[in-house]
C-alpha cells in the first residue's frame, strides 16, 4: 500500500448505532454517512475499554488496558508506552492533534511535535473518585456523589457550552491546518489528529440542532426498567439508571444527545470540506471512529461503563485511496487496531516489526481488504468508576460474552437478539458455551488476579490524595466530566 496522509477524526460517546449510514431512523450525519459511501464502515467495531481515558490510551499504544494500567480516569496515558505518535515521530513523520486528548498531561511526551488546544486530565489528576472501587470496607461516599445517567437526564438543555465553543475552535484550528500543509509540499506522509468532544454529555444542544428532533417523535426506551426490565446487578450497582424521570423528560435527553450527534457531523463536514479545498482529499486516508459508545437510555441508563453494544460498539469508518468503496465490513475489529492501521496507512518504518507484531491488533486497511471474518474474536474490559468488579467481553462469531468477577455471566446472541435482551447464560442449553468462553477469556489473563491488581493500583493513587474521605470532600459542587482547560477557555 502506498504511503499516504492520514486524518483521523474522533468523537466522543458516539454510539455507533446514532448514523443514518447505520440505518438510524432518526440521526442526522449527512457528512459521516458521505464518508461512509466513499470507503468501507465496520458494522462489529468496538472499544476495549468503555470510559474515556482507559479507551484513550488503547487507541494511542495499541494495547489492552491490563497490559499498560491505565484504569481509569485517573490513570491516564503519560508517554510511558510508546504510542504510534512516537514511532512516527522518530521516522521523521508531521504528527500532530487538535483537541481532545485526556491523556495525563501535555508535559508528557505523548508522541506529538504540537498538541494544538488540547484537553487532559483536569490538573494532570482527573476523577481520583472514580479509583474508590471497594477497596474501603468501610467508607460510603456520600448520596450527592452517586452520579451519573441521573444527571445527565436531568441536565439536558438547549443551550451553549464551553464542550460546544471547544469543538467549533478544533474544527476551525483543524481548517487552517490542513490549508496550510496543503501548500507545503512535504515529502513524507504526514498524521493530523483531530478529536472532537461531542457527543458526550452534558446534554446540552444549540437551539437548532434540538430543534430537529422534536421530543415527541423519540422512541420508548428500551428495556426500561420502568416498563419491569430487571438489570444485571453488576450494571445496577453502576448507579446509571434513575426512574424518577418522566418519559418526556427521557425524551427530551434523547433529543438533545442526537442534536449533540448532528452538531459534532457538522464539524466534521467542516474539516472534510477544508481537505478538499485545499486538494488533499486523494493523497489523504481518513479513519472516523469513537472512543466509547452511549447507553442513550437504553435499560434506562446513560453514560457508558458497560458491556452492551450501547456501550462498547463503536463507529469505524476508513476511506480513501486503497480502501474499498460503499462497503459493509462485517468482521469484528476495535481500538487496538488503530497502531498498525497508523503506521500502514503512512508507510511509517517498523510496520511488521516484532515489537509491532506483538501488539494484538492488524491493520484496518488490510481487513478491509480481505474477505470478511466474522469469527475474528474481539476483547474488552472495565475497571473503572462506579464499578464494584473488573467485568471483562469477548465477541467471537454471532456470540457475545461478558464476565463479571463475584457477578452471574452473560451471553448473548447477536444474530437472532442483537439487542441483546435474552440472557443465554442464564440457563442450562448454552452451559457448555459459557464454559468455551470463560476458558477463552483465561487464556488471555486471570480475571480475578486482573481485578485485584487495578483495585491495588487505585488504592494506591487514593491514599497518595489523603484517602476516600478527602478524595470525596474535595469534590463538592464539582462536574462528572473533564472540563475545558483554562487557558483553552481563555482562547474560544
Amino acid at each position: 500500500m502506498e504511503p499516504k496522509n492520514l486524518l483521523i477524526v474522533m468523537s466522543d460517546e458516539h454510539n455507533a448505532r446514532f448514523m443514518g449510514c447505520a440505518g438510524h431512523e432518526l440521526a442526522k450525519t449527512p457528512n459521516l454517512d458521505d464518508l461512509a459511501a466513499g470507503g468501507t464502515r465496520f458494522t462489529s467495531a468496538y472499544s476495549n475499554c468503555p470510559i474515556c481515558v482507559p479507551a484513550r490510551a488503547i487507541f494511542a499504544t495499541g494495547r489492552y488496558t491490563h497490559e499498560t494500567g491505565y484504569w481509569d480516569n485517573a490513570i491516564a496515558y503519560d508517554g510511558r508506552v510508546e504510542s504510534w505518535g512516537h514511532r512516527l515521530r522518530a521516522a521523521g513523520r508531521r504528527v500532530e492533534s487538535i483537541g481532545k486528548l485526556h491523556f495525563r498531561s501535555n508535559d508528557d511526551d505523548n508522541g506529538f511535535q504540537i498538541e494544538h488546544i488540547p484537553m487532559h486530565l483536569k490538573d494532570g489528576v482527573g476523577m481520583v473518585q472514580g479509583s474508590i472501587r471497594g477497596q474501603y470496607p468501610d467508607f460510603s461516599p456520600p448520596e450527592p456523589q452517586r452520579r451519573g445517567g441521573p444527571s445527565i437526564v436531568g441536565s439536558a438543555q438547549a443551550g451553549e457550552t464551553s464542550y460546544i465553543k471547544y469543538d467549533r475552535k478544533i474544527a476551525e484550528i483543524a481548517c487552517d491546518w490542513l490549508s496550510a500543509t496543503g501548500n507545503r509540499g512535504d515529502e513524507a506522509p504526514w498524521v493530523l489528529f483531530v478529536s472532537f468532544v461531542t457527543p458526550h454529555y452534558p446534554l446540552t444542544v444549540p437551539r437548532e440542532y434540538l430543534d430537529l428532533y422534536p421530543p415527541a417523535d423519540m422512541p420508548h426506551p428500551r428495556l426500561d426498567p420502568a416498563d419491569g426490565h430487571e438489570l444485571h446487578p453488576w450494571s445496577a450497582r453502576l448507579g446509571l439508571a434513575n426512574q424518577r424521570f418522566s418519559f418526556e423528560e427521557k425524551a427530551f435527553a434523547l433529543s438533545a444527545y442526537l442534536g449533540l450527534c448532528t452538531f459534532m457531523d457538522d464539524q466534521v463536514g467542516r474539516v472534510l470540506a477544508a481537505l478538499d479545498a485545499a486538494s488533499l482529499r486523494d493523497e489523504t486516508r481518513i479513519l472516523y471512529t469513537s472512543d466509547h459508545g452511549e447507553n442513550a437510555g437504553s435499560r434506562g441508563m446513560w453514560g457508558k461503563s458497560v458491556m452492551y453494544q450501547e456501550a462498547t460498539n463503536i463507529p469505524m469508518i476508513l476511506s480513501g485511496p486503497d480502501v474499498p468503496m460503499d462497503q459493509i465490513c462485517e468482521t469484528p475489529v476495535s481500538l487496538v487496531d488503530a497502531y498498525p492501521s497508523v503506521l500502514a496507512a503512512t508507510g511509517t518504518p517498523g510496520d511488521g516489526s516484532h515489537e509491532v507484531n506483538e501488539r494484538p491488533g492488524r491493520s484496518l486497511f488490510d481487513i478491509a481488504n480481505e474477505p470478511a471474518d466474522p469469527d475474528r474474536p474481539v476483547f474488552g474490559e472495565y475497571h473503572a468508576m462506579r464499578s464494584p468488579s473488573a467485568a471483562y467481553f469477548l465477541r467471537e462469531g454471532r456470540y457475545k460474552y461478558h464476565y463479571y468477577v463475584g457477578f452471574d455471566a452473560e451471553l448473548y446472541d447477536l444474530a437472532a437478539d442483537p439487542e441483546e435482551t435474552v440472557n443465554l447464560a442464564a440457563g442450562p442449553d448454552h452451559a457448555d458455551l459459557v464454559a468455551r468462553f470463560e476458558a477463552k477469556l483465561r487464556e488471555r489473563l486471570d480475571p480475578e488476579t486482573t481485578d485485584a491488581r487495578a483495585k491495588a493500583d487505585q488504592k494506591a493513587l487514593v491514599d497518595r490524595h489523603g484517602g476516600p474521605d478527602a478524595v470525596m470532600a474535595r469534590l463538592s459542587g464539582g462536574k462528572n466530566y473533564t472540563e475545558v482547560p483554562d487557558e483553552v477557555l481563555a482562547v474560544l
